[in-house]
């Protein structure tokens, strides 16, 4: 049988003090396509399956596949599996755990009682965006690299910006470890886009930072999100599906 697996957890997490030896249903979620899930026990670990028929993937799948690690979230430390893992067999879901065992247990001993927050700046700069064209002159020439000149030192402007607020916003919400990126917009100015890892007992007091962080962090769009499982912050490469 092919099974679709959606992430792994602790047994505990969803027995308490039994131990399964055989797939056993989670009756409260849902998973893809309507489909039961269950865990599929391997040791201390159960992955978290459902049975698999061939079928298109979409963006409800996607949905489904984050809805069910969410779920999993709210009983226990979860390592979410990237979307559309499917393993042909059982012998290849045993052995993709087995092969995984010791990253699987430093992985939740490390985000064991954490999650992840998630914050997303948007800074835009008019004075910038009118002195600088960002459309190039057609013919190479003095123009031409005038420019290119301006541009990079938009650029340059655009990324020592991104280094202060990632410093500023590390120290307002000191968090255990963090992930940044930072893009351009087509109309001006960066995104930067940040997860922390915190404690899952302080996100409360992550939360009621952020009032303080609006006010401190001027002239930006500020958006907060979370708490969600740690998905920036797995250990190593994410879970290969063995055949």
């Amino acid at each position: 049988m092919a099974w679709y697996a959606y992430g792994i957890v602790e047994q505990h997490a969803l027995l308490g003090a039994a131990r399964a030896r055989r797939p056993f249903p989670i009756p409260t979620i849902q998973g893809i396509n309507g489909s039961q899930v269950m865990g599929y026990p391997s040791g201390d670990f159960a992955v978290i399956v459902s049975a698999y028929e061939t079928s298109t993937l979409n963006q409800q799948s996607a949905l489904d596949h984050a809805r069910v690690i969410g779920e999993c979230f709210k009983v226990g430390t979860v390592l979410p599996f990237k979307f559309g893992t499917v393993f042909d067999s059982d012998e290849a879901l045993r052995r993709a755990v087995r092969s995984n065992r010791r990253h699987f247990a430093a992985s939740v001993e490390q985000l064991r009682g954490k999650s992840e927050m998630h914050l997303k700046l948007v800074v835009r700069d008019g004075s910038l965006r009118e002195a600088v064209s960002q459309v190039l002159p057609p013919k190479v020439g003095i123009e031409y690299l005038a420019k290119l000149r301006e541009r990079a030192a938009l650029d340059r402007d655009r990324q020592s910006k991104a280094k202060t607020l990632s410093v500023q916003v590390h120290r307002l919400f000191n968090p255990l470890a963090e992930e940044v990126s930072c893009k351009k917009v087509d109309s001006g100015g960066i995104v930067l886009d940040i997860a922390h890892l915190v404690d899952s007992k302080h996100v409360e007091k992550y939360q009621n930072r952020y009032v303080s962080a609006a006010r401190q962090l001027k002239n930006c769009e500020l958006a907060i999100s979370g708490p969600w499982p740690p998905y920036h912050f797995l250990r190593g490469k994410n879970v290969k599906a063995a055949n």
